[in-house]
């Protein structure tokens, strides 16, 4: 074989750029939510930091869409399909320069791999007129229209601009402590700060690297990862040691967890052992147990009555924004009607479970008041609200008018924030 016959050498970085371009066909082309495409979009490659590398551009790209898109339309003669190919590999290319510190050439050069013929060319021009002026991206990214509109009539503006800036940077990792003594001691092992008793952030200018799972204190199940707002239910249920708690769509299982560690009698319900896998796994690790129970909690019948009771129920999951940008993308035009209803349903379900005097919360991470607020106030005629008291909320929280518990975007936005969530509060009288 003679010098010309020999194939071009791999360009660095292309394994990483085409496993990228695979999560996000999934996710804007088949509606795929991006943690659940990661193993099929990245079978094949095996080098872990290329793997993570995929992830981190697919996520940049969904977390700053619109004004990506609009700096390749400021670029082509005519605007490029949504789907088009050509567009996606444009979008990973300028999230690699713009936001992830790639070199103008080596994003030219990992683009040009991923497409063929014209498509080819047309990248190659888009990027080397971006370049040349060269392109920026503003301080914050712009939400998609659907939200920012959505946002700002819930809300208020000034919450839909504390959003887009949230959703510049992947936040900080939130866990929670098996025993929260042990807060101040795995601040200072993982380089964290305890915002409250039981709870550790740890910065992304201080993660580890590497998985999780590789982090001091995993292997042993003194924590797990939960963001701080998904925490403030089972804080603010008051359960004490002994209480039977029914835990209702119990996966991924944070919640269980700390109410066992509360030292509660806790029955953990979903609608499928494969759900409930990943529980079972997080209370083995930790050392904690509770009763596992899989069936559809509209037709189960758990033969007992319960002195609380928590409903942390589907829903849009909008308030998990920060933490996966797809659902910026997923949700937008999504029907919720089927969703409140099911809320609804499973809200009065439970009441029926609940001993007097017990106490029900119920919890969505949405940031859309029919799916938090609207269901709540359904169900008050037969399980009066006990509202929450300013007294007995953390972090400068302040109950709603109703008495209710709202987590917006842009609080504590100086610690680092926190996700969007409702809880109500109801007792049986």
């Amino acid at each position: 074989m003679i010098a010309r016959d020999l194939p071009p050498p791999a360009v660095t970085g292309v394994a990483a750029r085409r496993g990228a371009l695979r999560l996000l066909m999934a996710v804007l082309g088949r509606g795929t939510p991006l943690e659940l495409a990661l193993d099929n979009a990245l079978d094949g490659i095996p080098l872990a930091n290329d793997r993570a590398l995929a992830r981190n551009l697919a996520a940049t790209v969904l977390r700053w869409l619109p004004d990506l898109d609009a700096l390749i339309d400021s670029a082509t003669p005519k605007p490029l399909p949504d789907d088009a190919r050509a567009r996606m590999v444009l979008r990973i290319a300028l999230a690699g320069w713009l936001r992830l510190g790639t070199p103008p050439h080596a994003a030219v050069a990992t683009a040009l791999p991923l497409v063929e013929g014209g498509p080819r060319r047309l990248v190659h021009g888009v990027l080397g007129n971006l370049i040349r002026r060269p392109a920026e991206l503003p301080p914050a990214p712009h939400l998609p229209d659907l939200f920012a509109i959505r946002w700002a009539m819930d809300w208020g503006p000034e919450v839909a601009d504390a959003a887009a800036l949230s959703l510049a940077e992947e936040p900080a990792t939130d866990l929670t402590l098996r025993d929260p003594a042990e807060s101040e001691h795995w601040a200072m092992a993982l380089g964290g700060v305890s915002l409250l008793p039981g709870h550790v952030r740890v910065p992304r200018s201080k993660e580890r690297g590497g998985n999780v799972t590789e982090w001091p204190g995993f292997s042993e199940g003194a924590w797990w990862v939960q963001d701080l707002a998904a925490s403030l239910p089972v804080r603010l249920l008051g359960v004490q040691p002994g209480e039977s708690v029914l835990d209702l769509c119990a996966a991924p299982g944070g919640k269980t967890l700390q109410l066992a560690a509360a030292g509660a009698e806790v029955t953990a319900v979903d609608v499928s052992d494969a759900r409930l896998e990943r529980v079972r796994e997080n209370l083995a690790r930790t050392g904690l147990s509770a009763t596992l129970a899989a069936g559809d909690a509209l037709r189960w019948e758990p033969g007992r009555l319960f002195d609380h009771i928590l409903l942390d129920a589907p829903c849009s999951a909008t308030g998990i924004f920060r933490r996966h940008p797809d659902v910026l993308h997923l949700k937008g035009s999504r029907d919720l009607t089927p969703l409140t209803m099911l809320q609804a349903a499973l809200l009065r379900r439970a009441a029926a479970w609940l001993k007097p005097g017990g106490t029900l919360i119920y919890a969505t991470c949405s940031l859309d008041p029919r799916e938090g607020e609207r269901i709540a106030e359904r169900v008050v005629a037969t399980l009066p609200r006990r509202p929450f008291e300013a007294a007995e909320l953390p972090l400068g929280l302040l109950p709603t008018a109703d008495g209710w518990v709202r987590t917006l975007p842009g609080a504590l936005a100086a610690e680092g924030g926190m996700d969007g969530f409702f809880i109500g509060r109801m007792r049986k009288l």
